[in-house]
């Protein structure tokens, strides 16, 4: 379903500022597939999904999605084949619209057919938007006509993935989306998202500082370090590793320890 090769991506070239911030790097993932992604700060995992999701064109190598190479596909056209979940919860949704008007614009940007963007919503749109929303169990099936300003970092979060699967789209970027959450609010987040991704079978690449998460989400657990992926496991290998063992693994490949507190705090 995804397929990067050699995607090479440098900022501010011939500066003092001047950051490798991917080197080399080439992935496959499968349909249906979901890998958790790892590393710390600067090792590359936002700017990865940056480079999938269109936020800037890569200086070399290409993606493709697909059967479609994308690689210099502008951002607001990948967004209606992929959705994408940023840590902080205001970012996937438009305060000062309804509950409804969001689920509008993200039905109706994903919708496939034929001047979808330019179809209006009806009384059976309505009630499948209620149906989803009660979904989350939050109630928010029954605030449909309230501003999403309104609501919780978690409630929004859960909104947001909502409205990113609604329509399954090819591929789902989740970047660190329960971080700024609370204990509670981010379990509860985890666990939709593990429902949806798993009842829809979307191919799904997943950013995280919890190393535990990284191991049990998903199927494949990828690790980068200077703008590399450095580990790739998956199938007998992963149900066996440890944090530890992941740990030793990142000492091998990298040649130094893993240095982020958060990572080895969480």
């Amino acid at each position: 379903m995804l397929k990067l090769t050699n995607v090479c991506k440098t900022f501010s070239p011939g500066t003092v500022n001047e950051k490798k911030a991917l080197e080399e790097v080439s992935l496959r993932l499968e349909p249906g597939e979901w890998a958790t992604l790892v590393g710390s700060n600067g090792a590359g995992k936002s700017t990865l999904l940056g480079a999938v999701a269109g936020t800037f064109y890569p200086d070399r190598g290409s993606v493709v999605l697909g059967d479609e190479d994308i690689t210099f596909w502008p951002e607001h056209r990948r967004s209606r084949e992929m959705g994408r979940l940023f840590q902080n919860p205001l970012g996937g949704t438009a305060p000062h619209m309804t509950i409804e008007e969001n689920l509008a614009l993200a039905y109706l940007r994903a919708g496939r057919g034929r001047g979808a963007w330019f179809s209006r919503i009806g009384r059976a749109d309505r009630d499948f938007f209620r149906r989803r929303l009660a979904m989350l169990d939050m109630g928010l099936e029954d605030r449909l006509t309230q501003p999403v300003g309104l609501l919780s970092g978690g409630q929004r979060q859960a909104l947001t993935l909502l409205m990113a699967t609604m329509v399954p789209p090819k591929l789902l970027l989740l970047d660190e989306h329960t971080a700024a959450l609370d204990p509670a609010a981010a379990e509860k987040i985890l666990a939709l998202t593990r429902q949806v991704v798993t009842e829809n079978r979307i191919t799904t690449l997943m950013v995280t500082h919890n190393m535990k998460q990284a191991l049990e989400l998903g199927s494949r657990t990828l690790m980068m370090d200077g703008g590399r992926i450095v580990l790739d496991i998956r199938g007998e290998e992963r149900r066996k590793m440890t944090v530890g063992g992941l740990l030793d693994q990142f000492r091998a490949r990298a040649g130094r320890d893993l240095d982020n507190d958060r990572m080895l705090l969480s």
